[in-house]
C-alpha cells in the first residue's frame, strides 16, 4: 500500500511539473534573419510612422498592430495604424491593394512604413520518454541500489507521452514612404506562443531591439 501510494505521489508531482513548465512558457523568439540597406542615408530624422501587420486574422493583426504603435511611440514616433483606417469588412479580411495603402500613407504625412506578416507556419510532433520531466540528482532515496530503483522503476514503465510543437515564421520589414525604398527587414523563428497577447508583445519587442542593434542612429 505505502509503494502504491508513493507510486502515485511520484506520477502526481510529474505532472505538476509538466503543467508549471508548460504554462511558464511563453513564446521564445529566435532571430533566423536580418539585413540593412547600406546604400541607403536618411535626409532627415524620421517623426512619424505607419505601422501594418499584413495577416488575414482580425484579432491577431489588432495585437500585432497595437504593440507595434506602443514600441514606435516610446521612442518618440507619432503613430498610424493600418487597423484604423482599413478595418477588414465581411467581403474582405486582407490588407487594401498596394495603391490604395500607399496613397493613404502618404495622406497621414507618415515618412516610414513599419510591415509586419507571417511567412509560414508549421507544427511538430515529437515523444517525450517517461520520466524525462523530473530527471536529476535526488537524494531521498538514499546512497543504495534497493532505494533507488523503488523510486525510479515507476517511470521505467512510463509510456511517455507526445507534444506538439508550433512554429511560426515571421518577417518585418522598414520602408520608407517617399521612395518606397526597403530599409530594413528581419526574419524569426517562434515556438509555441501561450497567448496572441504574450506573442504580439515579446514578438515586437523582439523585432524593436533587433532594429536598434541594426540601425543604430542612422
Amino acid at each position: 500500500m505505502l509503494h502504491t501510494q508513493q507510486n502515485r505521489m511520484q506520477h502526481f508531482f510529474k505532472a505538476i511539473v509538466i503543467v508549471f513548465f508548460l504554462a511558464g512558457c511563453g513564446a521564445q523568439h529566435n532571430i533566423t534573419y536580418s539585413w540593412s540597406n547600406k546604400d541607403f542615408h536618411l535626409s532627415a530624422p524620421y517623426k512619424k510612422i505607419f505601422v501594418a501587420a499584413l495577416v488575414a486574422n482580425p484579432h491577431v493583426r489588432t495585437h500585432l498592430e497595437e504593440e507595434m504603435g506602443f514600441a514606435a511611440q516610446k521612442k518618440g514616433f507619432a503613430v498610424e495604424r493600418s487597423w484604423d483606417h482599413f478595418p477588414p469588412t465581411f467581403e474582405s479580411r486582407n490588407p487594401p491593394p498596394r495603391e490604395q495603402m500607399i496613397e493613404k500613407i502618404k495622406s497621414l504625412q507618415c515618412e516610414i512604413i513599419f510591415t509586419i506578416n507571417l511567412v509560414d507556419k508549421r507544427s511538430e510532433t515529437r515523444y517525450i520518454p517517461g520520466g524525462m520531466g523530473l530527471y536529476g540528482p535526488y537524494p531521498g532515496y538514499g546512497l543504495f541500489f534497493g532505494g533507488f530503483y523503488s523510486y525510479w522503476s515507476p517511470f521505467f514503465y512510463d509510456p511517455g507521452y507526445y507534444v506538439t510543437d508550433r512554429y511560426y515564421f515571421m518577417e518585418g520589414n522598414l520602408f520608407d514612404t517617399k521612395t518606397e525604398t526597403l530599409i530594413w527587414s528581419v526574419q524569426t523563428k517562434s515556438i509555441n506562443p501561450s497567448s496572441i497577447e504574450d506573442f504580439s508583445k515579446s514578438l515586437i519587442e523582439t523585432l524593436m531591439q533587433k532594429a536598434i542593434d541594426d540601425l543604430g542612429q542612422r
